[in-house]
């Protein structure tokens, strides 16, 4: 079995160091964006505080002043002797000396006292920042919802690099393994759970007549999953450039390919018929259209489903042929598939032998399990827990019982030439 990643996940050290890079980089990314600004507003205020102070101190000055006017005019009059006992004098004098202090010594003193502020302030940061940090980084390994408000997608992206680089130890390695995870599993329009497949293999007798054995394939595909388009659609065909034109629809469209040759005709219901689709257990209409260099099935959701964006079981059976000459079959998950579940049913072929090798990257070991010799059924079953990344697969190699007594190195070189002729996707 091939050994890879099935998901990419970071430890709680990484995790710490992916958050605390997540703080420092949207830190400096609003600082950027927000520094015209901040200054702005800041000359603003201290002009605001530097005009109270100077009015302030103008009101102090005129009110001493006005209170020496007074005291002198109450001095010089008889009638308002009485109040001469009052010190209007000596607090008029005490305001206006005041009033006076405090514009010189705004004025001297302005610029020392903002970078007294300003050093107070980078105090407190240096003293909170650990403490800020920590509280942080705890919030965010709680949930991801903080992370989300604050991080882009780009951003996120890089993070991701930086905190694969940090526990990989290089770069390079760390860019193009999370370049090959986003853009097999990120990027995937639907995840595939829960998923059973059922490969039942027959002896077509009728097809031996016409000169070309053959195996006919009934495969079911059952799992859950959210639809993320309102139309699904199966197409088998013939023509390599229109193949790979449609494989670029994926999911909506499952695409086949059958080398056109005697008892082989993509647009022919022997070779390749979608035989029922349903959803949560209910049959859907399936519609057929037919060219020269293929078919196409189309199955209508509807909106409903991909707006509820609620999760749900689909079933789909289809039929197909494949030639005895080939030696093998290969099926491939195409969107992220977890816990796989795979029955290949041969009881009713010619078949001797059938090895199933998995392509898969995945860091559990598949279970592999046969009916005991005993019985007259002849079933492998397949099961690999947790996650697939697309265009996994399986392939089934088999030994026909006529080719029992043939010498090994016989077997070998006709299986690897039927290799080339095998269809280029079964899922």
């Amino acid at each position: 079995m091939a050994a890879g990643l099935a998901s990419t996940g970071v430890g709680t050290d990484s995790r710490q160091g992916f958050v605390s890079a997540v703080v420092n980089s949207t830190l400096h990314e609003h600082r950027a964006r927000s520094h015209n600004k901040s200054q702005v507003k800041y000359e603003f205020l201290k002009r605001i505080y530097r005009l109270k102070t100077a009015l302030l101190a103008l009101l102090s000055f005129v009110t001493g002043v006005a209170l020496l006017a007074l005291a002198r005019h109450v001095s010089s009059t008889e009638s308002l002797a009485a109040f001469s006992l009052w010190p209007i004098g000596e607090i008029g004098g005490t305001l206006a000396a005041a009033g006076l202090f405090g514009i010189a010594w705004d004025f001297l003193d302005g610029r020392d006292r903002e970078a007294r502020e300003d050093e107070r302030i980078r105090r407190l940061l240096a003293e909170s920042a650990p403490a800020f940090r920590d509280a942080v980084v705890r919030g965010f390994a709680v949930g991801t919802d903080d992370l989300q408000r604050v991080a882009t997608p780009v951003m996120l992206d890089q993070l991701a690099v930086n905190a694969l680089s940090l526990r990989l130890g290089d770069d390079q390695f760390a860019r193009e393994i999370y370049s090959d995870v986003r853009d097999q599993a990120i990027r995937a329009p639907e995840r595939w759970e829960d998923v059973e497949v059922d490969v039942r293999l027959s002896t077509a007798v009728e097809r031996i007549t016409l000169g070309a054995p053959v195996f006919e394939v009934l495969v079911t595909w059952e799992y859950n999953v959210v639809p993320s388009h309102p139309v699904a659609r199966f197409a088998c065909v013939s023509d390599r450039d229109e193949f790979y034109e449609l494989t670029r629809d994926v999911p909506a469209t499952s695409t086949w390919f059958m080398t056109p040759r005697p008892g082989f005709d993509a647009s022919e219901r022997e070779c390749f018929e979608l035989l029922s689709y349903s959803v949560d257990g209910v049959d859907q209409k399936i519609r057929r259209s037919e060219r020269r260099t293929g078919q196409t099935y189309s199955v209508t959701l509807g909106e409903d489903f991909v707006r509820e964006g609620r999760p749900v079981r689909i079933r789909h059976v289809y039929r197909a042929v494949a030639a005895k000459s080939n030696h093998q079959l290969f099926l491939e998950v195409a969107q992220p598939a977890k816990d796989v579940s795979m029955t290949i049913d041969y009881t009713a072929t010619d078949i001797s032998r059938l090895t199933v090798s998995d392509l898969v990257t995945s860091i559990h070991k598949p279970r592999i399990a046969r009916m005991p010799a005993t019985t007259a059924a002849k079933v492998v079953q397949v099961d690999i827990p947790g996650w697939l990344l697309p265009r996994a697969g399986f392939t089934a190699v088999w030994t026909l019982e006529s080719e029992e007594h043939e010498s090994p190195g016989s077997v070998s070189d006709r299986t690897s030439s039927a290799g080339a002729e095998r269809s280029s996707r079964a899922a």
